[in-house]
Formats: C-alpha cells, sequence, structure tokens
C-alpha cells in the first residue's frame, strides 16, 4: 500500500506531538482570555467567508449579474436631458 504525500506529513507532524518533551511553560490567566477571543474572531471570519461565498452560488444560479449592462449610462442624467 502506497502512502500519500498529505497522509506522510499527518503521520510526522503527529509523531512530533507524541514525542515532544515537557514545555515547563507558565501560562497567565490573560492567556485563556486570548485565546477566546482569537477562537472569536476566527469563528466571525468564516461566518462571513461562508456568507459571501454564499451569496455569489445564490447570485449565479439566479442569474442576477454584477455592474452596469452595456449601453447603459450610471448615474443621474444630465442636465439637458
Amino acid at each position: 500500500m502506497k502512502i500519500g504525500p498529505s497522509l506522510r506529513v499527518a503521520f510526522v507532524l503527529a509523531a512530533c506531538l507524541v514525542f515532544a518533551p515537557p514545555a515547563h511553560a507558565y501560562l497567565d490567566p490573560g492567556t485563556g482570555s486570548m485565546l477566546v477571543s482569537a477562537l472569536i474572531g476566527l469563528a466571525a471570519a468564516a461566518a462571513l467567508g461562508l456568507k459571501m461565498f454564499w451569496y455569489r452560488l445564490v447570485a449565479l444560479f439566479r442569474g442576477k449579474r454584477r455592474g452596469v449592462p452595456p449601453g447603459e449610462v450610471k448615474g443621474p442624467p444630465a442636465a439637458g436631458e
């Protein structure tokens, strides 16, 4: 059985996490709130990206076109018209 490159990378990353030495690091109370705010920001960015993708997908199936069609002038009419 052949192992693909992405599966090989996953095995190496898993091995690095399993055999990592103890860090002996201190995490202060502000670190938890920083992580929570980062997760909220990631969730908001993902939701916005999904919303933009959904609106483009719906517009594609409805046949709406963005922009001004050829031959049309955008804006108010001129003073002499």
